[in-house]
């Protein structure tokens, strides 16, 4: 599968591999050069006031949590997600992770904002839906590229200066693709236009001579001060909760009364007696097939997930909104409307 990305003038056939891969896809090597020439020390590059294109994320920094969201029309998947918020609130796994503007169909990513106000704007709920917001904490240090700070890139030199035509092209270059990416999603966009986006992220994330994790702009849904972020799928990995062995989670979203259904969200761990489970491994140790354990131990390489974690989940920051009415800001035209009588060909 193809698609045309002009980079500096020239146009490019973008192939995307639809292998499997679940970090990223393949595409055409003359392709991926002309990119390397274009972000090629992007780690020093600034605005023309002076802010970096690439910045620091995480621990130390200013920017170190993320909220997430996702919407449910079902009590059941719901509590799921409240009882393990690790495993269905953070990046899907790559069988369910659905095409992006900036990730192809299997390709996890983890979609984040700022703020909790801009974590539901994002997800666009529809009324009477229930929206799961968590927040999450940046556990190392991430570098993320400012779309915003691209639009405004300063290219210096003196017309004296033969490469200074083609820093010009790659500034535009830059421009015109935070323009694309950051553009609102619209739900009758066609698919196949976010190909070379993906291509760019796939490149971003895998090739690029600075170490890339994921992208930051402006929040088109909330406005304001929210961003919006994508953290790449080497950067989306959520740590696991501690979760003793043996737990058993149960989650309600409320309860029934003589006045009618009450809700009250609530998480309930029951785990198991520490002495129980002590006089059990004692029991069964004499018992164990050691073989039958290290025939377990021997993983498949393909199906391990190697990546570092990047994020960790705060647990008592999880809350669920219902969506009661939904307002927009707009900017309102008025439509002007004029009859003229029409003149035949010799007049005009």
């Amino acid at each position: 599968m193809a698609s045309t990305l002009k980079i500096n003038g020239a146009p490019q056939e973008v192939d995307v591999d639809v292998d499997g891969k679940t970090e990223a896809r393949f595409f055409s090597r003359t392709a991926a050069n002309r990119l390397m020439s274009i972000f090629d020390g992007i780690g020093e590059l600034q605005t023309r006031d002076g802010r970096p294109l690439v910045v620091d994320a995480g621990p130390g920094t200013d920017f170190h949590t993320l909220y997430h969201a996702r919407v449910f029309q079902s009590d059941d998947k719901l509590e799921a997600a409240l009882g393990r918020p690790d495993v269905h609130l953070g990046s899907p796994p790559a069988p369910f992770a659905a095409p992006g503007r900036m990730n192809a169909d299997g390709i996890s990513v983890f979609y984040g904002t700022n703020n909790q106000k801009a974590a539901i704007a994002e997800v666009r709920p529809t009324v009477g839906s229930q929206i799961a917001v968590t927040q999450f904490e940046i556990i190392r240090k991430l570098r993320l590229l400012d779309l915003a700070a691209l639009s405004d890139v300063r290219v210096t030199g003196s017309l004296c200066d033969f490469g200074l035509a083609g820093r010009m092209e790659t500034a535009v270059f830059l421009r015109l693709l935070s323009e694309r990416i950051m553009r609102p999603a619209m739900p009758d966009d066609d698919p196949f236009e976010c190909l070379a986006t993906q291509a760019i992220a796939d490149f971003l994330a895998t090739e690029a001579s600075v170490p890339i994790d994921g992208i930051i702009f402006p929040s088109g849904q909330a406005g304001g001060d929210s961003l919006y972020v994508v953290l790449f799928h080497k950067a989306a990995r959520i740590e696991a909760l501690n979760v003793p062995e043996g737990t058993e989670i149960s989650a309600s979203t409320g309860y029934w009364t003589e006045d009618g259904w009450v809700e009250d969200y609530e998480v309930v761990e029951k785990i198991a007696p520490v002495h129980r489970e002590v006089h059990k491994n004692e029991q069964e140790l004499e018992s164990l097939d050691f073989t039958a354990i290290a025939e377990a131990m021997r993983l498949d390489p393909r199906k391990v997930d190697w990546r570092e974690a990047s994020l960790r989940i705060v647990p008592e920051s999880m809350e669920v909104h219902r969506v009661k009415r939904a307002q927009f800001a707009t900017d309102a035209f008025t439509v002007k409307r004029h009859r003229q009588e029409k003149r035949d060909s010799i007049d005009r």
